[in-house]
């Protein structure tokens, strides 16, 4: 049987794939169904009856709900059967994280404990420290976090100053420095810390426990959000991490730290879908019950405005998601095979798209934080008041753009990783787009005689990725090595290549409704798309003309600026009664069924 066609990370800038081999969510099969409804039983019965209590904050209740959660197994979905996991796939890994993601702060310390807290002793570390370690941590007998971030060290992780000497008799580590920003500090019994053997240029990774002399833990944080999260600063004072806790090897701990990230970044996507679609559902309940000059809210265009892209942003976060997972999940199955250990090929899976996690952290971070900011709106008044749910979902989602990474960082890496990817012969970027530089009328795809509707919607995405190919050319032949101080202009590069990304997976994603599952009913989804690449065309214009007059003489930028104009042209839309589509049907239904 011949192999199935997956993309490299960054590959679908140069290059496109039939919707027949992605993965979209309504293929879950009924097992991934089955973990989804336990993770949704449990946030409805346990945590939310208990949500105010939580945010007082109370830490020992955190800690009960995390050891409840972990009695139903829902901390090994990630974890092979044989450290007592369930060994599920990353695309369930990714449904299960977005359910729980609805659990505001909650959601914060399971995902601590569940990834960064759990996976780098289950990824890099040995068999010993697996069976010693991640056994208990599956089940939620030990619990864990992740120590990375340092007061003179954040975002430049690497200029970390924690120590770590080898001891005289060459049995310990004698561990001094500081960390901050710990998520679960206060209650973990393990904790992932990273810090530099002697004098090495790059860090190391260790596994600390709690009650090792010289670990000492500061009173948590009072935060604008996530209240119910413990976060405080740990000191560590001589402590004596035995030589057998060293995860990996010995300089490999900034490897780790990177690879970590990159599944953080990405299961961070999936749990700010299911805060958005957590917040939808408040939105239009209330849209639905409050009335104003007569009329339900509901029927004012206006709100309806802000019901549909709710929730056109969050269909279209979800089709990337679930698209880059199934990508992922092939990537592991390649690496087993040939061989490779099953921790370290789920990780070097996960690492390899490094392009699309960072656009899922970015892009889902800013969807949330407008569906919570909309939906604020949307109850007026009662949206401000503590008693509504939206006021802790607006404060909860303003952390999710600074950590994992700031989408500052972010999004310089979405440019910056895709092209580097293509300089290691990843796929052919640069090639591609000396050839259009080399004939600018090749850059723009004219429409062909019967040209079927997912056809026009491909042109469009196609002409929107020539766009950025040359604009990526003509940077790069301008700045050469310097372009990576030009901040603002890779903004604009990864902003354009975040746009396309996701309106081309939310185009496949519809497309395999229609053709593979003999779904023709699907006019109000072709209505989401169809918004979204009318939108993305203003947006992409924009992003360029700003990046082709920040480094162009008059005379290019001319040609340039209306090669953009043609290139990100689509045709117009009533995007008025569009999205007033979108909005009645959420309204009907009165809760998100997209």
């Amino acid at each position: 049987m011949e192999d199935k066609k997956v993309l490299k990370s960054g590959e679908f800038l140069v290059d496109e794939i039939p919707c027949s081999e992605i993965f979209i969510p309504e293929e879950f099969n009924e097992e991934q169904k089955m973990i989804a409804q336990t993770c949704q039983d449990f946030i409805d019965t346990e945590l939310y009856p208990n949500i105010e209590k939580i945010d007082t904050p109370d830490i020992a209740l955190m800690k009960e709900m995390l050891k409840k959660a972990g009695e139903l197994g829902l901390m090994g979905i990630s974890v092979p059967e044989e450290y007592g996991g369930f060994a599920q796939s990353f695309t369930t890994q990714m449904l299960a994280a977005e359910k729980i993601g609805a659990g505001h702060s909650f959601s914060v310390a399971f995902m601590a404990h569940t990834g960064i807290g759990t996976l780098p002793i289950l990824y890099y570390g040995n068999e010993e420290q697996r069976q010693r370690y991640v056994t208990r941590l599956a089940t939620g007998e030990l619990l864990g976090a992740y120590c990375l971030t340092e007061p003179g060290a954040g975002s430049d992780a690497n200029s970390g100053k924690t120590t770590a000497t080898l001891s005289a008799d060459g049995t310990h580590y004698i561990l001094n420095g500081q960390k901050m920003w710990i998520t679960n500090a206060n209650f973990a019994d393990t904790q992932v810390v990273f810090a530099k053997i002697d004098k090495d240029r790059v860090l190391s990774a260790f596994i600390v426990e709690r009650n090792f002399p010289g670990v000492v833990i500061n009173p948590d944080e009072h935060k604008m959000g996530i209240k119910g999260s413990s976060t405080a600063q740990i000191f560590y004072n001589d402590v004596q991490v035995p030589v057998e806790n060293l995860i990996g090897s010995r300089g490999e701990g900034f490897r780790i730290a990177l690879s970590i990230l990159h599944m953080g970044r990405l299961k961070l996507g999936a749990n700010v879908l299911g805060a958005a679609k957590k917040t939808i559902n408040d939105s239009v309940k209330y849209a639905n019950e409050r009335k104003q000059f007569g009329s339900f809210i509901s029927s004012f265009g206006a709100i309806k405005y802000k019901l549909a892209e709710q929730v056109i942003r969050t269909f279209a976060l979800e089709s990337a998601i679930y698209r880059v997972s199934k990508d992922i999940d092939g990537q592991i199955d390649h690496l087993k095979a040939a061989g490779m250990d099953k921790g370290r090929a789920s990780i070097e899976g996960i690492s390899h798209y490094a392009v699309e996690a960072a656009i899922l952290k970015v892009y889902g971070s800013e969807v949330l934080d407008y569906v919570v900011d909309e939906a604020v709106q949307i109850h007026g008044g009662m949206g401000y008041s503590a008693e509504m749910s939206v006021e802790r979902a607006y404060r909860d989602s303003r952390i999710n753009r600074i950590f994992e990474g700031t989408n500052e960082i972010n999004r310089l890496l979405v440019a910056d990783t895709a092209m580097k990817r293509a300089m290691k012969g990843d796929f052919d970027l640069f090639g591609q787009a000396e050839k259009l530089a080399g004939n600018l009328d090749l850059a723009i795809l004219n429409p062909k005689p019967g040209e079927s509707g997912f056809e026009e919607r491909y042109r469009y995405l196609k002409n929107f990725k020539n766009l950025v190919l040359l604009l990526v050319h003509e940077s790069s032949r301008h700045f050469d090595k310097k372009l990576v101080f030009e901040q603002e202009i890779l903004n604009n590069l990864s902003d354009m290549m975040i746009i396309i990304y996701v309106a081309e997976s939310t185009a496949l994603r519809i497309e395999k409704r229609e053709q593979v599952h003999n779904n023709s009913s699907l006019d109000l989804y072709k209505t989401i798309l169809d918004v979204l690449i009318f939108d993305a065309s203003a947006k992409i214009r924009k992003f360029a003309i700003d990046t082709i007059y920040s480094f162009m003489d008059a005379e290019k930028a001319a040609i340039y600026v209306k090669l953009t104009g043609s290139i990100t042209a689509v045709e117009g839309i009533n995007v008025k009664e569009s999205r007033r589509r979108v909005a009645d049907y959420l309204i009907e239904e009165n809760i998100y069924k997209f």
